[in-house]
């Protein structure tokens, strides 16, 4: 259930509301989670722009484009990790309507620590993610309605 966050100077993508949803399904059928409410409702990314100048790196360069995504702990092998920079890469030059934009997308990936992922108020450990991700499969699988997670 990762959180995808994208940073970028106002103006880039042209549908950001796009631009989010196409991320965060990237990322959920690279981490191969089961397609159910629970990882649709807890899947997003979040597109932040900032002002023309608030964005450079060294040599004050502009026209980059940062993405961090979060995941559970352990989500991710290095298969994966080469999957979801090389996807979100793409959709994100795409995104932007010039090619030459992979060249400047940096993508971080980073891991919440067991027991670091908070939905609806707790924080839960991978164990009982994984535990609520099988009670929802088993309920709908049943043809009873999913809780809420």
């Amino acid at each position: 259930m990762p959180m995808i966050d994208v940073y970028a100077t106002a103006g880039t993508f042209a549908d950001k509301h796009q631009l989010a949803i196409d991320l965060a399904a990237a990322v959920m059928a690279v981490e191969q989670v089961p397609d159910i409410p629970m990882f649709r409702q807890n899947t997003a990314a979040f597109i932040h722009e900032v002002p023309a100048g608030d964005l450079s790196n060294v040599d004050g360069d502009t026209g980059y484009v940062r993405i961090q995504v979060l995941t559970n702990a352990g989500a991710l092998d290095r298969d994966k990790q080469l999957a979801v920079v090389e996807r979100l890469t793409a959709i994100a030059a795409s995104a932007t309507g010039h090619p030459s934009q992979a060249e400047r997308t940096w993508v971080l990936l980073t891991e919440a620590p067991d027991g670091g992922w908070g939905i609806a108020g707790h924080a839960n450990t991978n164990a009982e993610l994984v535990a609520a991700a099988r009670a929802q499969i088993a309920s709908l699988q049943a043809g009873r309605p999913a809780t809420e997670n």
